[in-house]
């Protein structure tokens, strides 16, 4: 369905209005509930990394793999995620570092969020680029676009499908590390050639290399070769598992034959809300257990519409937002994260498309 079929119903001018009034209600709703239950969430991210680990060193097994996979994908998609986004900057009590200018920043990378991915790149390439140019060829998570040379390739279709998973195993390192840091820097480089940059080594693939890949497996040295074998193994592991499982909750996000892509610029803010709504999708929401298996990502389109607002909050008005969407016509998508993914997989090597918008979005009689 192209936005032009929705030009009787859908008065984008009035969309906005909900919106902004559903913005102003739940913002004047911050509390220190929001801050409780960042550090909940906190909590349990960190539960998992140090029971992964506690249990690493008895032999390679699925318990470690899982915990300390879950436990580096809530620190990277649900705390420094809305944190960097200044989700919790207005809350009452919020403390420096749990703000968007005290997170993860200088010598607190370390502690606050030590990944392949350095915090100021990733600031940069997803909460201004990505966020604010959503769908269009300036986005620089379009998966259909940065995937063209796969899609329009003569390549048999397993071939591709083993392209694909490559990617699905390695991406943080091998796709997101460098793109964001080749966005934060200006380069025009090609994304290959960032493997060879310097900062790509020093910002990116050795802090987090060294600690988690050989400092790490040493600290178990005393308790013999077997066990600095079987943390090693256990967290070679867990980075793939946890490239998995944020490709599952991440990517597919803006992927599908049913969502949008625009070869025009936004023209206004009612113009942007229905953007994020048309170019995003949801999974299976509600309750803290399943919101955090999904990495915190199944409220995309609630977070695209409000990317400053804490966890807490978007899981609060989920409801209202798909109510709004019904209410003005307007495609609300929400599917299983493995029927996105299938959808995903299909744009990825060539099978599907994106529905294009090739005009403006001013369908409301002005």
């Amino acid at each position: 369905m192209h936005l032009s079929s929705l030009a009787p119903r859908f008065d984008r001018h009035a969309f906005a209005a909900d919106i902004d009034a559903l913005r102003k209600r739940a913002r004047a709703d911050f509390s220190t509930d929001d801050l409780k239950h960042l550090r909940k969430i906190s909590t349990w991210g960190r539960l998992c990394s140090v029971l992964g680990l506690a249990t690493a060193w008895l032999a390679p097994n699925p318990v470690s793999v899982v915990l300390i996979s879950q436990g580096r994908l809530a620190r990277w998609s649900m705390v420094a995620h809305h944190t960097s986004h200044r989700g919790y900057d207005q809350v009452p009590g919020v403390e420096h570092v749990e703000t968007s200018k005290g997170f993860a920043k200088g010598l607190r990378r370390a502690i606050d969020w030590l990944d392949w991915i350095d915090p100021e790149a990733w600031h940069h390439e997803h909460d201004l680029q990505h966020h604010y140019r959503l769908g269009e060829d300036a986005d620089p998570d379009l998966l259909e676009k940065n995937l063209d040379w796969l899609r329009d390739s003569s390549l048999p279709r397993p071939i591709r499908w083993l392209v694909v998973s490559f990617f699905v195993l390695t991406w943080k390192w091998s796709y997101y590390a460098p793109n964001t840091l080749r966005q934060l820097l200006g380069e025009e480089r090609s994304l290959a050639s960032m493997f060879v940059h310097p900062k790509f080594w020093t910002r990116c693939i050795l802090p987090f290399g060294l600690v988690h890949f050989v400092l790490l497996p040493l600290l178990f040295a005393p308790l013999g070769a077997w066990a600095v074998g079987s943390v090693l193994c256990n967290l070679v592991l867990a980075e793939l598992l946890t490239n998995a499982h944020a490709f599952l909750v991440i990517v597919t996000n803006h992927a599908g034959d049913d969502l949008y892509r625009f070869d025009t610029p936004k023209e206004d803010k009612a113009d942007f809300y229905a953007r994020q709504v048309l170019g995003s999708t949801n999974f299976r929401t509600g309750g803290d257990l399943n919101d955090f298996v999904h990495g915190w990502l199944n409220y995309q389109i609630e977070h695209h519409l409000f990317p400053d607002f804490p966890m807490l909050q978007l899981q609060r008005i989920q409801p209202e937002v798909k109510a709004l969407c019904e209410k003005h016509g307007l495609p609300y998508v929400q599917e299983s994260v493995w029927r996105r993914l299938r959808k995903t997989i299909e744009i990825a090597v060539g099978d599907t498309s994106m529905i294009l918008e090739p005009t403006p979005m001013g369908l409301a009689p002005e």
